[in-house]
């Protein structure tokens, strides 16, 4: 039994007279993988990022809180608040910490407004103090 290509395996191989052969940079970029699923390496990182839960205060703690903010903003003092972000893209979010002087607590919209303009909606609020002793 013939192998079918055995009339043509040993024949010289094909260069065209007609175009210029591509250069060895060139032809190596049509090998270059492309990404089949766009977007899939950032899926991937999103969904492995972390996020933390927020934690509810109980009735307690959210008086207590209520008195230290109504004390921090009379008092006109630098001051720590510790308050959770919630995550624009997935469920969860990240705690922060933002140092200044509150200038107004702004019970209409429900937040507090510091000194440099900084909003911080109050239910988000955890903690303030100086020391940063979470309740």
């Amino acid at each position: 039994m013939t192998d079918k290509y055995e009339d043509i395996i040993h024949l010289p191989h094909h260069v065209s007279k007609k175009y210029p052969q591509m250069p060895v940079s060139d032809r190596a970029a049509q090998f270059i993988p492309f990404m089949a699923l766009t977007g899939y390496e950032d899926a991937v990182e999103e969904t492995a990022r972390l996020t933390d839960r927020k934690i509810d205060l109980d009735e307690t703690q959210k008086n207590l809180l209520d008195d230290l903010l109504r004390s921090a903003s009379e008092s006109g003092e630098t001051v720590a608040v510790l308050y959770f972000q919630p995550d624009k893209r997935k469920a969860g979010g990240a705690y922060s910490m933002k140092t200044g002087i509150i200038k107004k607590i702004d019970e209409y919209g429900n937040c507090v407004k510091m000194e440099d303009g900084t909003e911080i909606p109050i239910e988000d609020i955890m903690d303030i103090n100086d020391e940063l002793h979470i309740l």
